[in-house]
């Protein structure tokens, strides 16, 4: 069984799931294709999560809390139901029994929260309010609290257009920072980044990126100082 996957977070790490094959879960209708992974299954993980139709997992404790983006269908828990588009931050210590009716796929992170007094957070960033950050390209907001070190958003990038600079280079993100293309394309030089791909960067991005097509990704940025985040 594999306990780690890309677990050192010094080193950057790239991961792409259109090449990737889905793997079993705990539960044999939930399947995942892991992204990194700190010591077993239990633990600080990045993946991206098959719900299929009629899933359930048994009510269960995130102690180090939980990020959700949903990717595609409707995933559900007793406290709502969250179509694609919903972020969600489930804190330190939130309790749920999650389950999807007609299934989905998510983009998750597993205990990467560290500290008290968080807020649970719940985005339908189809109906937020996006806001300009550069020429062709809005930014969204997930998560943003001066106590804790990491900020997370979405962008929105137009054909064309590039991802900003002030956002990635190593002396906005000097605590890393990590990207998922959730849709559409990047291309710097040689490298491209399509749907699925995943990047980790320990000191942010020394590299330009531009939008081959309108491109929306997740981006989180200064959470890698420490395995506790």
């Amino acid at each position: 069984m594999q306990t780690s996957l890309n677990a050192d977070f010094s080193r950057p790490a790239a991961m792409d799931i259109a090449s990737m094959e889905w793997q079993a879960s705990p539960s044999p209708t939930v399947w995942r294709k892991r992204l990194d992974l700190v010591d077993g299954e239990f633990s600080r993980v990045t993946s991206v999560v098959r719900y299929d139709a009629a899933s359930a997992f048994h009510p269960h404790d995130h102690p180090q809390g939980e990020e959700i983006l949903v990717l595609e269908g409707v995933f559900s828990d007793e406290h709502g139901d969250y179509p694609a588009g919903t972020y969600l931050l489930n804190p330190p210590g939130f309790r749920h029994a999650p389950f999807s009716a007609e299934g989905c796929v998510l983009f998750v992170k597993l205990c990467q929260f560290a500290g008290t007094g968080r807020e649970h957070v719940v985005v339908d960033t189809r109906s937020a309010e996006w806001q300009a950050a550069a020429p062709g390209v809005e930014r969204l907001p997930l998560y943003e609290d001066e106590r804790f070190p990491e900020d997370i958003a979405l962008l929105r990038i137009a054909a064309g257009a590039d991802l900003p600079a002030a956002l990635t280079t190593p002396e906005a993100a000097p605590r890393g920072l990590e990207v998922f293309v959730v849709s559409g394309c990047l291309k710097s030089h040689a490298d491209r980044l399509n749907a699925g791909a995943w990047l980790r960067e320990p000191k942010g991005l020394d590299r330009s990126f531009t939008a081959t097509t309108e491109t929306t990704l997740y981006l989180k940025r200064n959470h890698l100082g420490d395995k506790s985040h």
